[in-house]
């Protein structure tokens, strides 16, 4: 016998065994492992801007991103305050942000819409302006938009979160529990010690004059599990080893502060009383950190309202220790 026959019979042979072995497993009800497919690896775009619509359990998304400057995986989550719109993210448009890091390694990531949000998962739909789904904005934050972004080059675990006032909460909030995505976590005039006592009133009249909604929807009675969760002066110690940036400024009008009609007025004053709460808030916050020992870079300017110029400036201030922890530069 040739030795081509001699090959040719051990290839049936082979064959008809893992036909045999196939079959047999199916009978068995034990599976067989298919080929592995080799994972496709992704690069973000280097640099520009762009609009995209992300799904949703709340339905499509809109985030705007300006992508690294030259192709890097990290990328910093800029979120909105409490009148969040439904057309565009404040920082793309009330600051500089963009302009900021456009020759940075990291992709600015501002999704769109969540007023009176606080970026949670709620309990219902707010009862009180017949919305019509419930807000899930952890769950879009933290699992459906970075499971976008991979497909776009993005790392799920080179990322770092920033805010202003309600966002400025959520921050900490979302970087604290999810410790394996995000690296950095920003407050700038945030509401840091929300179970204080007067702060749930104060915010359900805030929510009230923000779209109408129901705070009793959001996270279900006063000082419930959900609610203490949520608050980053209780969960403080899932910051440990966190990269922090923390800043509420006086509320004493400052450089940005020039009002000269009636309405600018009214608005500066009430600019003024909401940062005072923030601060506060903060340096409650800051002495609960301190006393479990764990370190944040802190900022206190001596005057400053509640308002966006301030927070595009204290951007600035972040910028830095931002693209460090995430090896941005």
């Amino acid at each position: 016998m040739s030795v081509k026959n001699i090959r040719t019979r051990w290839r049936r042979a082979a064959l008809t065994v893992s036909a045999a072995a196939v079959a047999m497993a199916s009978l068995l009800g034990v599976s067989v492992p298919a080929a592995t497919a080799v994972p496709v690896a992704h690069r973000a775009p280097a640099g520009g801007y762009e609009e995209v619509f992300v799904n949703s359990s709340m339905g499509p998304i809109k985030v705007q991103i300006q992508w690294a400057a030259r192709g890097g995986n990290a990328a910093l989550y800029l979120l909105d305050g409490l009148r969040a719109r439904n057309d565009r993210n404040g920082w793309s448009f009330e600051t500089n942000a963009l302009d900021q890091f456009r020759n940075d390694n990291v992709t600015l990531v501002m999704p769109v819409g969540g007023e009176s949000s606080f970026y949670s998962d709620w309990y219902a739909p707010s009862n009180f302006n017949g919305q019509q789904i419930t807000y899930k904005w952890e769950t879009f934050l933290t699992r459906e938009l970075p499971d976008y972004l991979a497909t776009r080059g993005v790392s799920r675990t080179n990322n770092g979160v920033l805010g202003l006032s309600m966002g400025g909460s959520a921050a900490l909030t979302l970087a604290g529990w999810h410790r394996d995505q995000f690296k950095f976590a920003g407050s700038l005039s945030g509401y840091l010690h929300i179970s204080a006592p007067g702060m749930r009133s104060a915010i359900r009249v805030a929510m009230l004059d923000a779209g109408g909604y129901n705070v009793d929807s959001m996270w279900g009675p006063p000082w419930s599990a959900e609610w203490m969760r949520n608050d980053p002066f209780v969960s403080a110690e899932q910051l440990r080893g966190l990269s922090l940036y923390i800043s509420a400024a006086s509320g004493l009008p400052g450089v940005y502060d020039h009002p000269d009609t009636p309405i600018s007025y009214f608005n500066t004053a009430t600019a003024m009383g909401l940062e005072a709460i923030s601060l506060i808030n903060t340096r409650a916050f800051q002495v609960r950190l301190n006393t479990l020992g764990i370190p944040a870079t802190y900022n206190f300017p001596a005057n400053g309202t509640h308002a966006w110029s301030y927070w595009s400036a204290e951007l600035w201030q972040a910028r830095g220790q931002i693209l460090n922890t995430l090896g941005a530069w």
